[in-house]
């Protein structure tokens, strides 16, 4: 079965110099049995954006109308994709049978088209297939979206705490995911499992993002974590590490599991934001 898929670009755009990436990325979704359609909105022009976060909005909700898309995969990362959510019709991607996909900064899309139209989305970048793991990679994403298999979503994990949680899998990248702190994207935490990775930043910064989510209560109310990689911290082996840092915040008894399969990593595996773990 041929897929087609929307390739679009909410965050920062790209530099020129990767044209010859997106378009091999093109070639190899292409013999994977994808047919891609690219965004007129990839490129950065004039500063960091590819397009008005008017535009880049457009970009995915032509996609979410075209009724030959099956998907629409974000391959961009950075800073400014929240710019894209008041500008999103979220009464239309309700009625629409495709997810979208996207990880680190597309953390604000994936968490905001959850929690405004009860849509699932998947954390991964698809820009995976061209890298050092891109056969697995291929092999798992085309199982996904030529088969409607979930051989992207089997995930190794281990408890560092507690033995046993249930819920629908919220979160994300830790840094963007509290950028929907105090606005309507911002899903109910209520019962979650809150998934939490990061590619930068060491103690310090962990420890801001984990007292701001403290404050909002965010412990309070889910009912487990479950932590992916976070790159930078342990490629310089920072202690404390995560899992010390978030026990601190955390109480005894709230179930905690780890994942290396989830992250910025090119060997990262999905997972579906909204979906249930």
């Amino acid at each position: 079965m041929t897929r087609k898929i929307g390739i679009v670009c909410c965050s920062d755009g790209f530099n020129r110099a990767y044209e010859g990436e997106i378009e091999e990325l093109h070639r190899i979704l292409a013999d994977m049995g994808i047919e891609s359609v690219l965004s007129p909105f990839l490129y950065a022009r004039d500063g960091v954006a590819g397009g008005t976060a008017e535009e880049r909005a457009k970009a995915v909700m032509d996609f979410y109308l075209d009724d030959t898309i099956d998907a629409i995969c974000d391959i961009s990362g950075g800073d400014i994709a929240n710019g894209i959510l008041p500008y999103l019709d979220y009464s239309v991607i309700a009625k629409m049978d495709k997810q979208f996909w996207g990880y680190s900064d597309l953390t604000t899309v994936l968490n905001a088209i959850y929690a405004k139209a009860g849509r699932t989305g998947v954390l991964y970048q698809i820009r995976n297939v061209l890298y050092k793991e891109r056969k697995q990679q291929m092999t798992d994403v085309r199982d996904v979206l030529c088969e409607g298999g979930d051989a992207l979503y089997r995930i190794d994990y281990h408890y560092v705490q507690g033995t046993e949680m249930h819920g629908i899998i919220v979160g994300g990248n830790i840094r963007c995911f509290l950028k929907l702190s105090g606005t309507a994207y911002m899903p109910d935490l209520n019962g979650k499992i809150l998934l939490l990775e990061s590619r930068s930043g060491t103690v310090a910064r962990m420890e801001t993002y984990l007292s701001q989510l403290q404050q909002i209560g965010a412990f309070e109310q889910i009912a487990g974590i479950l932590l992916g990689t976070f790159t930078e911290m342990e490629a310089k082996q920072c202690m404390p590490d995560i899992v010390q840092l978030v026990k601190k915040y955390v109480r005894k008894t709230m179930p905690i599991a780890v994942t290396k399969q989830i992250g910025h990593g090119t060997d990262a595996k999905g997972i579906v934001i909204g979906g249930e773990l």
